[in-house]
C-alpha cells in the first residue's frame, strides 16, 4: 500500500512591506516611462500647453499661445534671452554648476535654474518650491538635454515663457505689444521681452519702466557678448 504524499503547504504571502516596495517600484518605473515617451514627442511635436497655461486660461478665461518655429523667431530674440536667463547654455549640460555654486555661497537659489530647467518645468512639471517637482526636474533635465537639441530648448522655451499676464510665447507677445510677427523683432525689443521674463505680470516690454529700459540695456549687451565669444553657436539657425 502506497503512501499518499504529504500535501505541499501553500507559500507563505511575502510580508506587506516588500509588497509595497514592489508596487512602489512599479509606479516609479511607469512615471519614469510616461515621461521619457513625452521627452521622445515634444523633440518633434509642439506641446498642447501646460499645467500653469492651463490653469491661467481658467482664471483669466482664455490666454494668447502661438507657436513659431525657431527659424520665425528673431535670432536677436534667442541671444537675448540666453544673455538673460543662462549665458552658459552652451557650454553645460542642463545645470549651471558655477550659477548653483555661487548661489549657495550667496545663500539663495535664484539665479542658479538653467533655460533647460526652466523649460522642463514649463513643459513636464508644475509650479511651486516643493522637493518633489525639484527632484523630478533634476532627474529630466538631463534626459531632456540627451535627447533635445540646444535649439530645441530654446525653441521649446520661447514658446512657453510668459512675457505678459496670460500672453505666452514670443509670437504671442510680439503681436500683444507691437503687432508684428517674432521674426520682425528688433534687438531692442528682444531685450525688452527678456527683461520682463522675472515677473512678467509686474513688467511691461511694451511701456517700459526705468527697470525694464535699464536691463534691456545690460541684455544687449550680452547678447552681443555671447554671440561675439561663441556662446551663442549651438543655437543659431544657419542660412
Amino acid at each position: 500500500m502506497t503512501k499518499k504524499p504529504k500535501p505541499v503547504p501553500p507559500p507563505k504571502p511575502r510580508p506587506l512591506w516588500r509588497r509595497g516596495l514592489g508596487w512602489l517600484w512599479r509606479g516609479i518605473l511607469g512615471v519614469a516611462a510616461f515621461y521619457l515617451v513625452l521627452i521622445l514627442l515634444f523633440s518633434f511635436l509642439p506641446p498642447p500647453g501646460n499645467i500653469y497655461q492651463w490653469q491661467e486660461s481658467w482664471r483669466l478665461g482664455g490666454i494668447e499661445r502661438d507657436w513659431v518655429n525657431i527659424d520665425e523667431i528673431a535670432p536677436e530674440m534667442g541671444r537675448s534671452a540666453v544673455a538673460a536667463e543662462d549665458a552658459n547654455f552652451c557650454l553645460h549640460w542642463g545645470f549651471d554648476m558655477e550659477a548653483i555654486r555661487d548661489a549657495i555661497d550667496g545663500g539663495s537659489g535664484r539665479g542658479a535654474s538653467t533655460i533647460s530647467q526652466q523649460v522642463v518645468k514649463n513643459v513636464f512639471l508644475w509650479h511651486n518650491r516643493s522637493w518633489v517637482r525639484k527632484a523630478m526636474e533634476a532627474a529630466l533635465t538631463p534626459v531632456m538635454e540627451l535627447v533635445w537639441s540646444k535649439q530645441r530648448i530654446l525653441e521649446m522655451y520661447l514658446n512657453q515663457a510668459e512675457f505678459a499676464e496670460g500672453v505666452f510665447g514670443v509670437q504671442a507677445a510680439a503681436r500683444h505689444y507691437w503687432d508684428i510677427d517674432a521674426r520682425d523683432l528688433s534687438a531692442t525689443q528682444s531685450a525688452r521681452l527678456a527683461a520682463v521674463l522675472p515677473n512678467p505680470k509686474e513688467y511691461n516690454a511694451g511701456k517700459p519702466g526705468p527697470y525694464v529700459k535699464n536691463r534691456a540695456r545690460q541684455i544687449i549687451s550680452g547678447a552681443e557678448t555671447i554671440q561675439a565669444d561663441g556662446r551663442a553657436a549651438c543655437f543659431e539657425v544657419k542660412d
